[in-house]
């Protein structure tokens, strides 16, 4: 056999036990767990961290203060330094919606060691601790749930005994770029972090969607959360961990009433939203980097490229092992497309939009090592082990 052919047979072999041994991360039928009415429904505070949202925040926020729930909830919003009127428009909007109670309020900037972020999820978890909640629910302010949404999240939680249910948002899929790269967003997170093993008692693996995480209170002060993880960029896997290390019961799956209303209409948008924190995911190690720069090529690009050198030099083995390669890695796209309502012809374009996700990678390091990585909103976070440890 070629070289060409081995590295083909090496890849398929991959793909072989991504298919098999990987958590069944392709599947995407982890809709919510079994759900009961629990009868007597508890007190739930809905924290939402908001900086400059005002472009998003009509089509969100709204949807949270039309929650149909049965028992008492309230809705925190808190203004984390906005530029563009985002706390002013949330108390209009409210005033127009009525609905559940809402409160609006900002922390002032974050201090050092803290992103903006959870240094306002902290400042609302603050203000709902007054009002006794028994769950928390940490949304983002771009995402409209639907009126059960609240309702469907604490009827899993209680049935299933889960400390942590987080679901993630089915994310806008409107433009040509949005349609080539957001599936396959969702589908490498899967691919990461299978969420069938995320919800086994006993499993290590632990990831959140920062979108709409469901926690109980008492989670919360047992994990020390936020404060635990307050120099986290990659926020939601932090919190899972944190949660899942302090013995928690956690369960992530896809949304199927949770939507993402933030557009990303171009390229660079979405270039944007994965760069600025892709190195972070890698832990700021170059080593990590060259060795995903490395699986990324082996898995998604030697089989295309396998199947079209084969065919040009006329070595059957690398054209068939290749084309057999691609063939898998497009059968267990297939379901994410389906779950996005994408055409099936989009799957067999994996390998390019993996390409781009290799080259946003690079840039994230590329940014990183020019002192602008991890920036988002006007700021620009250092890498946890710069940061003096406070305890």
């Amino acid at each position: 056999m070629s070289a060409i052919a081995w590295t083909a047979a090496v890849s398929l072999a991959a793909w072989l036990w991504l298919l098999l041994c990987q958590g069944w991360f392709w599947r995407t039928d982890v809709g919510l767990p079994r759900r009961e009415d629990p009868g007597d429904w508890p007190p739930v505070c809905v924290v939402v961290p908001a900086r400059d949202e005002a472009a998003v925040l009509a089509e969100s926020l709204p949807s949270l203060l039309a929650q149909d729930y049965p028992g008492r909830a309230e809705v925190f919003l808190v203004d984390d330094g906005s530029s563009d009127g985002t706390g002013e428009l949330a108390r209009e909007l409210a005033r127009e919606h009525g609905g559940l109670p809402l409160t609006v309020d900002s922390p002032g900037e974050p201090p050092a060691g803290w992103t903006g972020k959870l240094w306002a999820v902290r400042h609302g978890i603050g203000l709902a601790r007054a009002r006794g909640p028994e769950y928390l629910l940490l949304t983002d302010a771009d995402i409209a749930h639907a009126p059960d949404s609240l309702r469907e999240l604490v009827a899993a939680a209680r049935t299933g005994g889960f400390d942590m249910v987080s679901q993630m948002a089915r994310l806008r899929v409107d433009s040509l770029w949005e349609r080539l790269v957001v599936p396959a967003f969702v589908y490498f997170f899967a691919q990461l972090y299978p969420f069938r093993r995320i919800g086994r008692k006993g499993s290590r693996t632990a990831a959140a969607a920062g979108g709409c995480v469901l926690l109980r209170a008492e989670t919360v002060e047992r994990a020390r959360v936020p404060d635990a993880i307050r120099h986290a960029v990659i926020d939601d896997v932090a919190l899972a961990r944190a949660v899942k290390g302090g013995g928690g019961h956690i369960w992530l799956g896809l949304a199927e009433k949770v939507d993402s209303v933030r557009p990303y209409p171009r390229l660079h948008d979405l270039w944007r939203m994965v760069s600025r924190s892709a190195y972070a995911q890698l832990r700021h190690n170059p080593l990590l980097l060259l060795g995903t720069v490395l699986g990324l090529l082996l898995v998604y690009l030697v089989p295309p490229l396998s199947l079209i050198a084969g065919l040009a030099t006329g070595d059957a083995r690398a054209a068939v092992v290749g084309g057999l390669a691609w063939l898998v890695m497009t059968g267990t796209y297939l379901p994410m497309l389906r779950h996005y309502d994408q055409p099936p012809w989009l799957a067999p374009l994996l390998p390019f939009t993996a390409f781009l996700y290799l080259l946003m990678t690079v840039d994230s390091a590329v940014q990183h090592y020019r002192g602008r990585g991890a920036a988002w909103k006007g700021r620009t976070y250092t890498r946890p082990d710069a940061l003096p440890d406070k305890g």
